[in-house]
């Protein structure tokens, strides 16, 4: 019995907005992470790996993704290559009001893997809506992107919030892992391990008491 993944690469929301509009990816830098998913979406076709391309769209009349603006349109870095399924979505996790359930089921996908825009917002929903529906998910850390904010709440930075959310991600929800780790594991057939809340905060924990001068190295 075979113990391969079977994946599909999912491209969320690689639009023109987080490039050059008003919303833009910057940690990592977006140049960087568009050269990381042209590189997935490549090794996904060398590999027959099913790729599912995403595309958020607002009202024609909205600040952001309205519908047929140069914003919403997909970046070239996508739009120039193929794709076996398009969801359009209007909510911020790709399973919310679109087809992607019951493709991924007639394709019988038991592993997401995850690039695309952002970490903090459409990338985290997805992946927490795969993992409570029973699939496996892998994150490209550096195929996917946030950006800064600031509100009532306090600031976080884009890389502040990128690493929180993936550090997160692994613990329960996700493998986190680098575009290179992960065509390796293509390459090979082998699934990527994510880790533990148990043991995520055991290393924590250990980290702090490692540190002199803290409360828990006294």
């Amino acid at each position: 019995m075979s113990t391969s993944p079977r994946r599909a690469l999912i491209v969320i929301d690689v639009q023109n907005e987080y490039v050059t509009g008003g919303l833009p990816i910057e940690y990592p830098p977006v140049q960087d992470s568009l050269a990381n998913i042209g590189r997935a979406i490549d090794a996904a076709h060398a590999h027959a790996i099913p790729v599912i391309v995403v595309q958020h769209v607002s009202p024609a009349d909205a600040s952001l993704f309205a519908r047929g603006s140069h914003g919403a349109a997909l970046h070239a870095v996508v739009a120039d290559r193929a794709y076996d399924h398009l969801v359009e979505k209007t909510q911020p996790s790709s399973f919310a009001g679109t087809d992607l359930a019951d493709w991924l089921a007639a394709n019988r996908i038991d592993t997401l893997a995850v690039v695309g825009y952002m970490t903090h917002n459409c990338n985290i929903s997805t992946v927490l809506h795969a993992s409570h529906a029973g699939l496996k998910a892998e994150y490209l850390t550096d195929a996917t992107g946030a950006l800064p904010y600031e509100n009532d709440a306090g600031y976080a930075s884009a890389e502040e919030i990128h690493r929180a959310f993936t550090v997160v991600m692994h613990a329960r929800f996700a493998a986190v892992t680098s575009t290179a780790a992960w065509i390796a594991a293509v390459q090979d057939g082998k699934p990527l391990a994510g880790g533990s809340i148990g043991a995520s905060n055991r290393k924590a924990r250990d980290r702090a008491r490692e540190r002199p001068g803290t409360a828990a190295a006294r």
